[in-house]
Formats: C-alpha cells, structure tokens, sequence
C-alpha cells in the first residue's frame, strides 16, 4: 500500500498542464484500431485505465507504438510520464483478431463497457474480465440494449465477467432511462457492426465525446441525400452520423471505412478539477492550467463552482481534437452554498468527490441530489465521500441520491484512505492542504488510474506532500 501524506504549506501559484482526457484516450485506441491506417495520437493519457484499454487492443491483434520522453517503449506497463504518444496500425471494421485469453480491463469500467459493444458484432468470441472492484460494477444497462440488437452475452448476475459470443447485430431504436454516454458509445459502437440503423433516445445530455470522434472518422457518407423510411423523429435526409438534440443516429451502411486519427488529446478536465478547487480553497491562491478541454457536456464543476462564488477566467479559447478547450485561470475565492440537481449532475459526474469538499468551506448549505450513479462508480462515492470527510471534520449527512455539507467547517489533519478510488485519493489531498496538520492517505497508488502526475502537477503549484517512502517534498 502506498501512502501519501499532505502538510498544508502556502498559496498554489504558476502554471501547469493536467494529464490528458481519459475519456478521448479510450476512445482513441478503440477507434484508431478500427480506422483503415496509421493514427497518430499525442498525448494520451498513460493512467492504468488507459493501459487496460491499449492491453486489450493489443490482445484483439492492434499493434501500438508508445513512445515517452523520446523512447520506444516495448510494453505499456513502462510508462511513467503524464503524456504519451501512441501509433496505432488500424485493421479496420472486421480487422480484430480474436483473443487467446480473457480480455483483462482491470478496473476501467468505460474499457469494458464500450469494448462489449464492438466486441458483440465481432465473428469470434470473447470475455471481458477485470480486477474485483470492476466486477462489482453494474454491466447490465449496456448489456440489454447490446441484446436487444441481437448480441449473446453471459453476464455474471449483471456484472462481469462477460462472455460474448460475436454474431451480426441488427439496428433498432433505444430509450435509456439514464443518461450514460458509455451506454450511448457500446449501442453506437455496436452500430457499426449492425446491419441497419441504431437510434438512441436520451433523457438528457451526456458526453458527446464518441459522436466528435466519429465524425471525424467517417469516410463516405452514401445516403447523405436518400430518404429514410421508419425513424420518427429523424430528418428526412439521413447520414452516418446523426445528432438532433438527445437523439443520436448511427448507419453502417453509409460508411465505407474509418479515417485514421491524427490528433493531440487535450488536458481532462475531471483530472484539472482537483488543482483548481485547491487554488480556490488555498487563500492567495492563484494558478493557470493550459490546455483543458471545456466541453459543454463535462463543464458542470466549472458552472457550479462559478455559482458559489469561484473566480474562474477562460482564456486562449480554441480546438484541439475536434474539442474545445481554454487555459483557465483560477484564484481562491469565498464560497457560499448552492444546491445541485439535473442535468448539471450528468456534467460533473466524476468531479462530486472534489465538488465535496469545496463545499465544506462553502458559507451555508450544499446540497446534492439526482446523483445515484455515484453509488456504482469505482467504490459506492456517497457513501465513502461521507466516511472519509468525516474523519477530517465535514459536516456532512448521505442522501440516497446524494448528500448534505454544512459549511464552513475548519478540517483537520487525519488518516484516511482512498478506498481504492483514485477520484477520492486525489479530494482527499486536496482536503489536506485545506486541513489544519497532517493528513495521510491510504491506498494512494490508485491515484495513477487517472492521473498519474498528479503529484508533480501540484509540484509545480505549491503545497507539501510526502510520497510513500520518499523524502518530503516541498511543492
């Protein structure tokens, strides 16, 4: 177990670039290896998430070049920096190879769930499996629209491991209950294998992030002009990718092959939220991060903490990847309680960890609701955030759906631990610097799933960590 221990030092200043999106790097690597050619991905993220994905193309017959700091590296597993930039020897459309063992995801839920949609359309067999916490996680909301196409899949009393047998999947229509962009991306990646259309309803907004890589991808759109027959709703000229508000469209039939990617991930903004309420947080604080990527469907934190008060500037606002993103600049600021709920929840999924504690220093009430994803994320979120901010001294109270924090409170030093949950383990440093003494955080290495620079990050920043066996190290 790898311990990190936190002593509060001063102000958080300079400059500093976040570890690229997690969400675009998995999509990255599934993709490439389905584009006809070389893509040419810079800055990938090198997390343990991100490197069961390239495990498992890898397996699937992809083969991927890593290269870091100037050096080809043989095996994922040697990469240590914040960024890598990969080459991947697309196959195609019908190009994977069939596994010679279980395909290990580790604990990335979004590897397992969007590699079951490509995975049911495949000529071979496969099985999805992965380290205990993953195995604990729902699969059966991507598991039943997969069915409904025409898919064989064996699931474990709902979760993993899955076993699916590859067949020709069917189009079809799909209503989810829940906003899920990793349900949307297996149905629409299992579209591309399907042998007509596939619809998907949403009740809200989530991350578009596989509808903007797909698009660039698209090589030939053949029913760009024809009318299409038997899709209400849908306009009457139909190409392979259709957005129309919540609705999204996939047609196979109209797309000879995949583009190749040639394209720089930009910084993950879930990973940026955890300098950025600490410069709120920290007094006299003031840092810029570079590069973040400001998608509308994943800026919930940033319009949220901007409405308790936070003091966030956007600047050099432009695209990298087919996203935008914007340097943002933050200084500490008095925050004051709000009340979070909706779509805004769906926006900010991954950052409630961090969201909580802001919001113990927040003037006021917090309130979350309409957040029950947060109980099948990597541990149960509701019930861990409450446990473990408790020991510094929040005032915090569950709610089925979310929770309650009084504020503000004084934290104090403490021991904890991340529970194996990197969105936690990263709050909880953050807690830290706000706390009053030292705190120690068990279970740490967990951090590297998502952010595996976090600490040399903060380094640039200020602060004063103290990693495992290492000497002190001032930030």
């Amino acid at each position: 177990m790898t311990q990190l221990k936190v002593i509060p030092g001063g102000p958080l200043h300079g400059t500093a670039r976040v570890a690229g999106d997690k969400s675009l790097s998995h999509r990255a690597l599934m993709l490439g290896a389905l584009s006809d050619g070389v893509s040419h991905v810079r800055g990938l993220l090198p997390g343990g998430d991100c490197l069961a994905t390239l495990g498992c193309m890898r397996a699937l017959g992809i083969e991927i070049e890593v290269r870091s700091d100037g050096f080809s590296r043989s095996e994922a597993a040697e990469a240590v920096t914040t960024s890598l930039d990969v080459t991947i020897h697309g196959r195609g459309l019908r190009g994977l190879q069939a596994p010679t063992a279980p395909l290990d995801c580790i604990r990335a839920g979004t590897a397992m769930r969007l590699l079951t949609g490509i995975l049911a359309g495949q000529p071979f067999d496969s099985i999805l499996t992965g380290d205990p916490q993953l195995l604990r996680r729902p699969m059966r909301r991507v598991v039943e629209p997969l069915r409904a196409m025409g898919a064989d899949i064996t699931d474990t009393d709902g979760r993993a491991p899955l076993t699916i047998h590859g067949r020709t999947l069917h189009g079809g229509e799909h209503r989810l209950a829940v906003a899920s962009a990793q349900v949307k991306s297996a149905i629409l990646l299992a579209g591309l294998f399907a042998d007509g259309p596939v619809t998907v309803h949403q009740p809200g907004p989530s991350r578009d992030h596989t509808e903007r890589m797909l698009k660039a991808q698209i090589a030939n759109r053949k029913l760009a002009d024809q009318r299409i027959s038997g899709s209400a709703g849908l306009p009457t000229t139909h190409p392979a990718l259709i957005v129309d508000g919540l609705t999204v469209t996939l047609n196979s039939s109209a797309i000879d092959h995949l583009h190749p990617l040639n394209m720089t991930i930009p910084g993950d903004i879930s990973s940026a939220a955890f300098p950025l309420v600490a410069a709120v947080l920290v007094p006299g604080s003031e840092i810029t991060l570079t590069g973040v990527n400001v998608n509308p469907t994943r800026t919930g934190l940033l319009d949220v903490l901007a409405a308790m008060g936070a003091e966030i500037v956007w600047v050099n606002e432009g695209e990298q990847g087919g996203e935008p993103v914007a340097d943002l600049v933050v200084r500490s600021a008095r925050l004051r309680g709000t009340e979070i709920g909706g779509d805004t929840v769906v926006r900010m999924i991954d950052e409630f960890p961090i969201l909580a504690v802001a919001a113990t220093q927040a003037e006021g009430r917090t309130v979350v609701r309409d957040a029950a994803e947060l109980r099948v994320k990597e541990t149960d979120r509701v019930a861990v955030v409450v446990e473990e901010l408790r020991k510094l001294g929040a005032t915090i109270e569950p709610l089925p759906d979310g929770f309650i924090i009084e504020g503000p409170t004084p934290l104090h030093g403490a021991a904890v631990d991340s529970h194996g949950d990197h969105r936690l383990g990263m709050a909880l440093a953050v807690a830290g610097l706000a706390a009053e003494g030292e705190t120690v955080i068990g279970h740490a290495e967990c951090i590297a799933d998502s952010f595996p620079g976090f600490v040399d990050v903060m380094a640039q920043l200020g602060g004063g960590f103290h990693h495992g066996d290492t000497e002190n190290t001032k930030f």
